[in-house]
């Protein structure tokens, strides 16, 4: 029997373009573009790029500014203790839930996309690093079975996502360490306890290095 596929419609594969630009910082927080600019750049039309905008700006990942123009909002002191507060509360509950789920497979592929993520340290390699930090929590994240608390994690990475990138900017990659492997370890003994510990420590980390960048 045939399987009939099911192509993802153009604005939706537009969205998810926006969407990964400025989750992996090409597009810097504070710096104005225009609908034709984020067109341009995307190499689509107006319309399907103004719809990603209308949704991501529903998201809180876009602002809109005077002159028709838009932006990745900046980050300020107070709007990184609010997603650290929520981050720190939902994320390790995350993690923790994936280990009751876990099977030797999902670690496998866990522990293959933290080797990527170490090779884009070593290698300097900004975006990549990004992208499998990313892949790597919601990889885990997917284990849960937690689909609520899974799009509250995701729209919170929406709006930290960005300033990330300005930390590798000040400080490079070589700078940048992870507990994943410590996740791991504990994934292979099923002890959730410290999943869900090694996963605090890490966002902590990194909500530490991203106020580094924070003018005083």
């Amino acid at each position: 029997m045939n399987r009939m596929v099911t192509k993802r419609p153009e604005h939706e594969t537009i969205y998810q373009r926006v969407r990964d630009m400025i989750l992996f910082g090409e597009v810097v927080p504070g710096q104005p573009v225009t609908i034709h600019g984020l067109s341009d750049m995307v190499g689509t039309g107006i319309t399907p790029v103004r719809e990603a905008i209308r949704r991501l700006t529903a998201e809180g990942a876009l602002t809109t500014l005077e002159n028709r123009r838009i932006a990745v909002p900046e980050m300020t002191s107070d709007l990184l203790n609010q997603i650290a507060l929520v981050r720190l509360t939902v994320e390790p509950e995350l993690a923790k839930l994936a280990t009751e789920h876990m099977k030797t497979s999902d670690l496998d592929a866990l522990e293959a996309i933290d080797a990527t993520l170490d090779e884009a340290i070593k290698a300097g390699d900004v975006r990549s690093y990004l992208e499998a930090n990313y892949r790597f929590h919601f990889a885990l994240y997917d284990m849960a079975d937690a689909a609520i608390l899974r799009r509250i994690a995701e729209g919170l990475w929406l709006r930290a996502g960005p300033s990330l990138r300005v930390v590798c900017g000040r400080f490079g990659t070589t700078s940048l360490t992870d507990q994943h492997r410590a996740a791991t370890t504990a994934l292979r003994r099923g002890d959730a306890a410290a999943v869900h510990q090694a996963i605090k420590e890490d966002i902590q980390q990194g909500i530490a290095f991203v106020r580094q960048t924070l003018d005083p």
